[in-house]
């Protein structure tokens, strides 16, 4: 997407129409209740919009209907290639709404619009587009067998999934989800975060556009209490698919085995290590890697570089030129394209990064926070077990750990709950490889950050994952089941009972 100027978004933001209400069945209404809830623009502190605010009444009436349109086959029974026509066209009526997703993004959850129009509405647009082309791309399989009997083993979409959503990545973390449970065929209700509801509501009026049959896609506003726990519980959802932290994550497995045993796959928090080893080649360039890793999107990112296990022997040199990269991350108005770092998602979030900022005793960058905005920031520990090394703080906060060598970085960065991302910057291919296969992460990057892309699959080891994968084919692991077909295929001469 081109970068339109500071006016330009503020103009579309002056004249954004947001969409309220639950979208069950094809169609927006309040909720059952009657209920709202205010959503708030983090960078200024004003409503935007008052949502609708679900409960438990309304999971029921939206998985019934998610239900019915599942048994029915509007989608689930739909041509594989018609399938994909409509998750194309909705990827080109995104693309024709892109600058007000991004703005309306940006507005929701405090995130800069340079993220959002750069990053999370092309990246929804192509992880959509991507899950919509492998449709007809999946074959199914057949095992052997005798001459007599034919062994078919196929994928059918598993049915009725609950998604639930956080609020770092709204539009994208929602792609990542409906992405493989459309292309599967399966129906779903999804659960935004309360903090960050309008984007996915626009959405569904896109896909309703778009010739997405009414029922499949349904989108419940809403606390987690009111509406996370009811789909966790839900006797009729088959599966759920969550992204969020690791302490929440962690009920929805109590809640699958107090209700119906439904499958549940879980992507949650990180404390995510970056080694770099005393032969890593232009540090300038891993610089750079670690302050996007650290600070990109506010810090409040899962797979966020966290924690930087540093050779003692280049710690003075990278730290000079990570200062200098990071004092480049300038705090201020989401909606100027100049701007690299916005807002906290809420004031009780700030507060929390605010806490562990003041437990940092060496501050050898920024350290600044004000009216929800907390500037990037540089802190050097003693050792991995201070509360900075094993916390998840969700903020732009990069603790600094000093090694002396390979064994030592690879024993400290996995000294941790955590298992999602970490990346080792060195020259040598062997180590890198030795500290690849040896680092419990689910996603490591060698001489740089990152997290892979549509065809790679997501997510982590220990506490921050569980029970599959998001992005590529594996993704829709969550969505299918595998059923075996067993044909006989002899002759009933030949098959003579006794």
């Amino acid at each position: 997407m081109t970068l339109l100027t500071k006016d330009e978004y503020q103009a579309i933001a002056a004249n954004m129409d947001f969409r309220t209400g639950a979208f069950i069945d094809g169609g927006f209404r309040p909720s059952l209740s009657g209920n709202t809830f205010d959503t708030v623009n983090p960078a200024t502190g004003a409503v935007l919009a008052q949502v609708a605010a679900c409960g438990a009444d309304d999971v029921d009436f939206a998985v019934q209907k998610a239900r019915e349109a599942f048994d029915d086959g509007r989608w689930a029974r739909l041509h594989p290639s018609d399938r994909k026509d409509v998750m194309i066209r909705l990827c080109k009526l995104i693309t024709r709404n892109a600058d007000e997703l991004a703005v309306m993004e940006s507005l929701d959850s405090g995130k800069t619009i340079y993220d959002c129009a750069t990053v999370d509405v092309p990246e929804t647009i192509q992880c959509l587009k991507w899950h919509a082309e492998l449709i007809d791309k999946i074959y199914d399989q057949t095992a052997p067998a005798s001459d007599d009997h034919i062994a078919m083993v196929v994928r059918e979409p598993i049915g009725v999934v609950g998604l639930v959503l956080p609020w770092n990545f709204p539009l994208l973390m929602l792609a990542w989800k409906i992405g493989p449970a459309l292309a599967a065929g399966c129906s779903v209700v999804v659960k935004p975060a309360m903090e960050t509801s309008l984007t996915a509501l626009r959405l569904a009026e896109l896909a309703m556009e778009a010739g997405l049959p009414r029922g499949v896609l349904n989108i419940l506003p809403g606390g987690g209490a009111e509406v996370g726990e009811p789909i966790g519980r839900h006797m009729d959802i088959d599966a759920v698919s969550f992204t969020g932290s690791t302490a929440t994550g962690k009920r929805f497995l109590t809640y699958a085995g107090e209700s119906n045993a439904k499958e549940v796959t879980l992507e949650m928090g990180g404390k995510n290590p970056a080694i770099v080893l005393e032969d890593a080649e232009n540090l300038d360039r891993v610089a750079q890697h670690i302050v996007n890793g650290a600070f990109w999107n506010m810090g409040e990112n899962c797979s966020a570089v966290s924690r930087l296990i540093v050779h003692k022997s280049v710690k003075a040199d990278l730290l000079a030129r990570i200062s200098h990269h990071a004092e480049q991350w300038n705090v201020g108005d989401p909606l100027d394209p100049e701007t690299r770092v916005g807002a906290m998602i809420s004031q009780n979030h700030f507060d929390k990064v605010c806490g562990y900022l003041e437990q940092a005793k060496t501050v050898l960058l920024g350290g600044q926070a004000k009216d929800g905005f907390v500037a990037p920031t540089i802190v050097a520990l003693a050792g991995n077990d201070e509360t900075l090394a094993q916390e998840e703080i969700f903020g732009p906060v990069l603790s600094v750990i000093e090694v002396s060598g390979f064994d030592e970085a690879i024993e400290i960065a996995n000294d941790t709950p955590y298992g999602l991302c970490a990346s080792i910057f060195t020259a040598n291919i062997k180590r890198a490889l030795r500290g690849a296969r040896t680092l419990r992460a689910g996603t490591v990057t060698v001489n740089s950050y990152g997290e892979g892309d549509s065809a790679t699959p997501f997510g982590g080891y220990k506490q921050s994952g569980f029970g599959g994968r998001d992005n590529g084919i594996h993704a829709h692991d969550q969505y299918t089941q595998l059923k075996t077909i067993w044909v006989d295929l002899a002759d009933d001469e030949d098959e003579a009972v006794d």
